[in-house]
């Protein structure tokens, strides 16, 4: 419905006009029979009407037959004009929704991913770079300077454009990572790299070890392969790796996940030591370590430790990268290096998912990756996010100092935001929104950081900044102290 809007200047009154729409929903298959429909509440909200419009509208849909209205159960479609010709039972797609073997994102996130194309918020929590940020100018001049060159527009080779593969490996060798093209998977951002491990390599039942909290608590990739994921505590240097022979020995652990470096959604930057003692520890337990560098290039202080990936010599560490943090997430380009064997395992399954990322994409990716284009786009992006960080900082300062406390991230996104004191996450996340502005809470990440907030500088401008920080704090105030 957020789509749609009944027309004010119309001489069909406002209800009529949405009850037509609806039964056009119906009617067409859109809103099948079993479907739930929005709230009044959240309906007036989406069509920009009074509530007892939109209770008119309905009331109209259930005297015809064609919705039911239960309490406590909302409203669902009970029928269609088709149905009630039709000798046999009307089928129920609801059944089917519920059924499929990849589980739904937790309420919370869909409200997210809902709200978040709306231009009238605020987006605290987004982890993507605002527009201001992404190079659409250099973009536009690539695919100039291009000319007459030939774009492969067909499919790709398994792994991905071979000369892509040549390009990452090249990249690679800058953060003392050494792959070959053959070891080198391109993959549709570092999210269908995950999903094709979780589908790939692991055992329904099996045990993923992560860091606690960890971005893969929001997903349901793994959950959704009947994996089953255990954190492990860290501290300000990473992952506490003398926790892990512990965990991986009382849970028979599968694989490690980690964001060594800017993790997300802490900041934390895993110390050069607390590396070489993962590096050893997977070795000696004979552990496989899947090591997300999605944020390893964005550093503003300082540039992080090498990668877990260069400090392995015997293959234990699965590498994944990306270029939707640092150039741009529609492109859908990232990679994952791998043993041969793992590689062509996962580019097996890639064939049979989507047979192979975007060609234009992938000669796009190239070509960002050659001729000295990344390094120079790092270079001021790097000084814009010192920007946005250090203000966000200063609001915070200025606006929380006495209700919560963070650590100074080193790069990346994210500032982790801890309140003094706990909150009802649902009705902070509900106040904030009315107020404009869109949050990720921080048990989307570890279900008892029921008093944080993971808030993201990359997207809102300086200006939205102040004003969702200033907006947050106003709301800790009435609702958490």
């Amino acid at each position: 419905m957020k789509s749609w809007r009944p027309d004010r200047e119309s001489y069909i009154p406002l209800y009529l006009q949405i009850e037509q729409h609806m039964k056009e929903k119906i009617l067409h298959g859109e809103w099948t029979i079993g479907t739930k429909i929005p709230s009044q509440r959240k309906l007036a909200e989406e069509l920009q009407v009074n509530r007892s419009t939109v209770t008119a509208a309905i009331d109209e849909l259930i005297a015809q037959g064609l919705l039911e209205g239960k309490s406590g159960g909302g409203t669902k479609v009970v029928n269609n004009t088709w149905s009630v010709m039709a000798a046999a039972k009307p089928l129920d797609w609801s059944t089917y929704v519920t059924s499929g073997s990849h589980q739904p994102n937790s309420a919370l996130i869909q409200a997210i991913n809902q709200n978040e194309p709306r231009p009238d918020l605020i987006r605290l929590g987004t982890g993507e770079l605002s527009s201001e940020l992404l190079p659409e100018q250099e973009m536009a001049e690539l695919f100039r300077e291009a000319g007459t060159e030939i774009f492969a527009l067909g499919y790709e080779e398994p792994k991905g454009s071979l000369k892509l593969r040549q390009c990452v490996s090249e990249h690679l060798k800058t953060k003392g990572i050494y792959a070959s093209p053959a070891s080198i998977l391109i993959v549709s951002g570092a999210l269908q790299a995950l999903q094709l491990i979780s589908i790939g390599l692991l055992k329904p039942n099996s045990v993923m070890l992560t860091e606690n909290p960890s971005y893969l608590h929001s997903l349901r990739v793994f959950q959704s392969a009947g994996i089953r994921l255990k954190g492990v505590p860290m501290d300000e240097n990473g992952i506490k790796t003398d926790h892990l022979p512990a965990y991986g020995w009382q849970y028979e652990a599968g694989l490690l996940y980690t964001i060594p470096s800017f993790q997300n959604p802490t900041g934390t930057v895993m110390s050069y030591k607390r590396r070489k003692d993962l590096i050893a520890l997977a070795r000696n337990q004979r552990l496989p370590v899947i090591e997300d560098d999605a944020y390893g290039d964005l550093w503003i202080d300082k540039e992080p430790p090498p990668p877990l990936k260069s400090m392995d010599g015997e293959g234990n560490v699965l590498y994944i990268g990306t270029l939707s943090k640092t150039v741009s997430p529609g492109l859908r380009i990232g990679w994952a290096v791998a043993p041969e064997p793992v590689a062509d395992r996962l580019a097996d399954i890639k064939m049979q998912t989507d047979y192979g990322s975007s060609a234009l994409s992938q000669w796009a990716a190239c070509q960002w990756l050659s001729n000295g284009r990344y390094e120079t786009r790092l270079l001021r992006l790097r000084k814009e996010l010192k920007i946005r960080r250090d203000a966000a900082l200063h609001f915070l300062e200025k606006y929380a100092g006495d209700i919560a406390e963070w650590h100074v991230p080193e790069g990346g996104f994210y500032i982790w935001v801890t309140f003094h004191k706990a909150f009802a996450v649902q009705t902070f996340f509900t106040r904030a929104l009315e107020a404009g502005v869109l949050i990720n809470p921080g048990a989307l990440y570890l279900p008892e950081a029921r008093q944080s907030l993971r808030l993201s500088y990359s997207y809102a401008s300086l200006p939205d900044l102040e004003k969702g920080i200033q907006t947050i704090a106003d709301i800790a105030r009435r609702f958490v102290l």
